[in-house]
């Protein structure tokens, strides 16, 4: 009976979360077509259909409900949110370049402010809709904990996103295609983080199996490999600094060394960016420094027993 209750709860979620993508997938790929005028976007409505195929895979594949590493049902969503994204930023780049092109740079149009503002409003719309689709769908393998720290995570990331993109409209580059674009691709590179599940470690051996690895492996690099590569907390430094702090930092010190483009928040984020990659390598020389002093004593009291 609570086996039942179990999988029809793990159902339901599965449900709803997809539920909520397709619906908001849906009212984003319809503001696409309405934008453009352009019937060719609905063929993004293939990502919303295989959400549900793909629901139907997992739910038959997995014992709980969903993926450990990855997650191909967000990985689906964000394939019919991007290009979405893409077109309605875009468009907004040219109302921008013929306000530009007929006015005085100083001048604001009413109608563009108000697309504007609600291009801006479905972008923070997705990333909501991304941290609520998490929190609803099955958790998988994940604890309880781990679903509130990759929550946390996501809220943190999301600010971080969604300023990106607001740098792309700052005076000195509203009308820059080149800077747009580079600003829309380093997003989704970033957002694409939502697919992957952060909290998630290795298998943990316990000290009697560590040290047979250690005595079973001949080579010093060999160790020194697997210690760097096989760990969770190593792939999850990788994926903070390569996919988002990283090429943020450097997006935003190329905007405001060479475009002049300074705000408010400029000051912040560029000190979170770089906060974050010194702590993130920090983490790993402490992983490193504790796995060489744990080889080393574990190498020193092998030899008090020889």
């Amino acid at each position: 009976m609570k086996c039942n209750c179990i999988n029809c709860m793990k159902i339901l979620a599965a449900i709803l979360s997809r539920l909520l993508y397709a619906l908001h997938g849906g009212i984003m790929i319809f503001l696409a077509v309405v934008t453009t005028q352009d019937v060719f976007y609905l063929i993004l409505f293939i990502g919303i259909a295989l959400l549900f195929i793909e629901m139907i895979v997992t739910l038959k594949m997995t014992k709980y409900g969903e993926w450990k590493w990855f997650s191909p049902m967000v990985f689906l969503y964000l394939c019919s949110v991007i290009p979405s994204i893409f077109v309605l930023e875009l468009e907004n780049l040219n109302v921008r370049v013929n306000i530009t092109n007929v006015t005085h740079p100083e001048c604001t149009d009413n109608n563009y402010m108000d697309y504007s503002k609600e291009v801006q409003s479905v972008e923070e719309l997705t990333i909501l809709v991304l941290i609520l689709g998490r929190w609803l769908m099955p958790r998988g393998k994940m604890t309880r904990d781990q679903l509130a720290q990759l929550l946390l995570i996501y809220l943190a990331l999301g600010a971080d996103m969604l300023d990106i993109l607001e740098l792309m409209k700052e005076p000195s580059v509203k009308t820059n295609k080149a800077i747009t674009v580079v600003g829309l691709c380093l997003f989704t590179w970033a957002v694409m983080q939502f697919t992957l599940v952060l909290t998630q470690t290795f298998p943990v051996l316990s000290p009697d199996e560590e040290d047979e690895v250690q005595f079973n492996s001949s080579s010093e690099i060999k160790n020194c490999l697997r210690s760097l590569c096989c760990t969770g907390e190593v792939w999850n430094v990788i994926i903070m600094v390569g996919m988002q702090d990283g090429p943020f930092l450097i997006y935003r010190l190329y905007l405001v060394t060479m475009e002049g483009v300074f705000n408010d928040s400029m000051t912040f984020f560029i000190c979170k960016n770089i906060l974050s990659v010194v702590i993130q390598i920090y983490r790993v020389i402490v992983f490193l420094c504790d796995e060489n002093h744990r080889r080393k004593k574990f190498q020193q009291s092998h030899m008090n027993l020889e």
